[in-house]
């Protein structure tokens, strides 16, 4: 779901999402007069009203007082101060957690009653759907219609499908080899430490706080820095939904503090993290070392997109480009590497280029907008480095490579051809604009260059012919494998990686046993009727 800093430790990642490709008219050129467009921003008409922490069902400060600025990516202005949270702050938070799992009503309840708080949520979280896509569009810089049309929707489908788990959540009961009865008991852990990403704030939360909680743990939920407004909002909705006081926290802060704190808290039963893999290292590392809490990693991707020689070329050159340039590129499972069929190649080149070219960049707020800005400026410099790498290492630059108008992290719509697989832009997880495109001549190359890599998150074939497309699947090394089509999300359908993308699995049942615990229970039996 790397190349984002290890600085930034527990708080930075990828991942990605949903059925998104294009709206609205598309212009020619990178203008001018559209460049200058980005100058003027709209300003989104909503009021921050909270922007502390979230500890036992109360909005408080930071122990130490200190705060933070967001800042809005389209002009680089500070949108708001949140509270800055710490080992202190991640200790009241944990003590609520154990305190609520314990003592309080969360796990105690029935599973039905869970349920129907977590459908009451997602009822709320619709019906401010508007409020919401706007503060993760300010704050993330992600297109208004692409977070209110796709994402939104997505997060409540989300928690009303883990809320329809809730009450099905179940062990077995098993023959033995003698006179006993035995059953399974699958229980919550505890207190789960969730740490979520910049690039799908709201998303990612579904993902990890819909099956926590449907399982019946309790939560404390580290924020990316760059992106805390959304998270804090919604959470507060949930509250309103009926959700007990210390069942979820919310502690926005600093990887090396806030983040490092919840991964090596004694008390944290199970952690959960998506980010960059160096940064999964260290939480992995930080887990073992205290009480060796199990983890569950969602971590970064370089992921093939494969076209076919009997590819339709117009639509695979549509769904590359949705698959690469979807969220600014900055998904963990972006289309990054293309790899076209040597008798198609040139025909694709071409085409990839002029659909880069009629790629609508510009102020996410306004309609028609396919693509806003980085998220931050050391994002923006990181992307523009890797530009001038492929520049510099050979590759033939189609078009973008710059800065796209004069303000705030916007960059042009970026296709390299004549890519080898040596250079840094083939490599490495760049997480913006870039398309890096190259050829191959038949299928045992391209799963051997397909597979030569550190990653395995996912992968995506363009082919009319099933045998390829089965061929593929099972040689493909890696989590998800998107045939015909990409980014496809469904809550049923689990998503984790291969090799450095992670381990264990997100979303549908699997999503479940990340949260769940396993419990043999075994009985004597006197003169059992039968066995």
């Amino acid at each position: 779901m790397a190349a984002r800093r290890i600085s930034s430790l527990l708080s930075s990642s990828a991942t990605s999402l949903g059925r998104f490709s294009s709206w609205g008219r598309r212009i020619k050129s990178f203008s001018t007069a559209a460049a200058a467009a980005i100058d003027e921003p709209i300003h989104p008409s909503i009021q921050i009203d909270h922007t502390q922490l979230l500890i036992n069902g109360q909005f408080v400060d930071a122990a130490s007082g200190k705060s933070f600025p967001t800042v809005d990516p389209r002009t680089g202005d500070v949108i708001a101060r949140v509270a800055e949270g710490d080992l202190e702050d991640v200790n009241r938070a944990v003590a609520a957690a154990r305190k609520a799992f314990d003592e309080g009503p969360w796990p105690k309840m029935t599973a039905y009653e869970r349920s129907r708080i977590m459908l009451c949520f997602a009822d709320l979280l619709e019906k401010h759907t508007e409020e919401v896509a706007k503060l993760e569009t300010w704050d993330n810089g992600k297109p208004y219609e692409q977070a209110a049309k796709i994402e939104i929707p997505m997060v409540v489908r989300m928690f009303r499908y883990y809320a329809g788990w809730a009450d099905k959540i179940h062990g077995f009961t098993v023959p033995a080899d003698g006179q006993h009865h035995v059953q399974t008991l699958h229980e919550p852990y505890g207190v789960c430490g969730l740490i979520i990403p910049w690039n799908f704030p709201l998303l990612l939360y579904s993902w990890k706080v819909g099956p926590a909680l449907a399982c019946g743990n309790t939560v404390v939920l580290k924020t990316a820095e760059q992106t805390p407004l959304s998270a804090i909002y919604v959470s507060k909705l949930f509250h309103e939904a009926g959700l007990p006081p210390g069942v979820l926290n919310v502690v926005s802060g600093f990887g090396p503090t806030a983040g490092a704190a919840l991964s090596s808290h004694m008390d944290v039963n199970k952690l959960s993290f998506t980010g960059s893999t160096a940064t999964g290292k260290i939480v992995l590392a930080l887990a073992a070392k205290s009480n060796l809490k199990p983890v569950t990693l969602e971590l970064g991707g370089k992921s093939p997109f494969i076209v076919c020689k009997d590819a339709d070329v117009d639509k695979a050159v549509e769904l590359a480009h949705s698959a690469l340039f979807f969220n600014q590129g900055q998904c963990c499972c972006a289309g990054s590497r293309t790899l076209v069929h040597e008798s198609v190649y040139d025909e694709f080149v071409e085409k990839a280029k002029a659909r880069a070219l009629k790629r609508v960049v510009g102020d996410p707020f306004k309609m028609g907008i396919e693509q806003g800005p980085q998220i931050d400026n050391e994002q923006f410099k990181k992307i523009l480095k890797y530009i001038r790498s492929g520049i510099e290492s050979g590759a033939t630059l189609e078009s973008g490579g710059e800065q796209f108008g004069s303000k705030g992290y916007y960059i042009q719509p970026t296709v390299f051809s004549n890519v080898q697989d040596d250079m840094l832009i083939a490599k490495d997880e760049i997480f913006g604009p870039v398309q890096s495109i190259s050829k191959f001549k038949d299928l045992e190359e391209v799963v051997q260059r397909a597979n030569a890599s550190s990653y395995g998150l996912a992968a995506g074939v363009f082919t009319q012919n099933i045998e390829t497309a089965n061929t593929l699947t099972r040689a493909l090394r890696v989590g998800t494998v998107w045939i015909n089509c990409y980014d496809i999300f469904d809550a049923a359908v689990p998503f984790g990686g291969f090799k450095m993308s992670g381990q264990g699995r997100e979303k549908g049942i699997y999503g479940l046993s990340s949260y769940l615990q396993v419990k043999a229970v075994v009985t004597p039996l006197k003169n059992p009727a039968w066995l």
